[in-house]
């Protein structure tokens, strides 16, 4: 819904901005929540984060109850219920640029799903990391995409949109490929992979909000639609994702390493074979 609501706002330039904004937001969360949780812990038990999560989401109710209005303008708005929405499902998947930005975008969130899910185990198990420094490696690496938000919000008022998400999608698909080369070596180390965990993330920051706007641009009457797939194909890539990660357990780094070199070059792919977008559709 928060993605809808920025395209019934904003287009091209403006809307990516906004999406970057979206995007820092998204980055403080991993690196506040454990500080948080860490500080609940301290005056109660592990229940006391669960009433503190109800109390949020009230807050994040009334928030949106009171405080946000309809953007979508009357005279924009379709009508048809679930029929209509199906058939503009239908129509997005067989519209090969919003596939393609689509699967770009789900895909680099899928390697970034298996960096999550593997990365505890492959740091701590295999490179002997102390849980310490994990927390704050996770945490510089959340930090590097929270400070890509602004630089892309920036960029997006002279470099075009479809640039952007190319050079986010080739320098993840290079990490990603890097981090495989060097597993399989052995020899590098922490020192090759902690930075091909740095790019994985921190691209994300150029892919995420420039893919949305492209795949959006074309669906001004059924935002709300498009956001929907949208989701719906990052987190299917991702639940896939997460747990091949682990199928032969945590004493290997090799297979966390091909899911997210796997997954970073498919989105490569996917972002060359969605064509380009037309000046009208921004």
């Amino acid at each position: 819904i928060s993605r809808a609501i920025v395209r019934d706002l904003h287009t091209g330039g403006a809307a990516a901005k906004f999406f970057s904004l979206l995007m820092l937001v998204n980055g403080a969360a991993p690196v506040l929540a454990p500080i948080v949780g860490g500080q609940i812990l301290r005056f109660g038990s592990w229940r006391g984060a669960f009433v503190t999560l109800f109390a949020i989401g009230i807050g994040l109710f009334l928030a949106g109850l009171f405080g946000v209005p309809e953007t979508l303008p009357a005279g924009r708005r379709s009508s048809g219920g679930l029929r209509a929405t199906i058939a503009s499902f239908g129509m997005m998947v067989r519209d090969r640029s919003f596939v393609g930005y689509a699967l770009a975008m789900g895909l680099a969130i899928g390697a970034m799903f298996g960096y999550i899910a593997g990365s505890p185990f492959v740091l701590q198990d295999i490179y002997g990391v102390s849980p310490q420094t994990f927390s704050l490696i996770f945490g510089a690496n959340a930090l590097g995409l929270m400070a890509m938000g602004p630089v892309n919000g920036r960029l997006v008022e002279v470099v075009p949109l479809r640039r952007l998400l190319g050079g986010g999608l080739v320098a993840s698909a290079a990490a990603g490929i890097g981090l495989l080369l060097v597993v399989i070596d052995g020899r590098p180390g922490l020192v090759g992979v902690l930075p091909a965990f740095f790019v994985i993330v921190t691209s994300l920051g150029f892919i995420l909000p420039n893919a949305t706007t492209l795949a959006l641009a074309s669906y001004p009457r059924a935002a709300g639609a498009a956001s929907a797939l949208l989701g719906l194909g990052q987190y299917v890539i991702g639940a896939v994702a997460a747990p091949l990660v682990g199928v032969v357990g945590a004493g290997t780094a090799l297979l966390m390493a091909i899911v997210i070199a796997a997954l970073s070059s498919a989105a490569l792919l996917s972002f060359l074979l969605a064509g380009r977008e037309t000046i009208s559709a921004l």
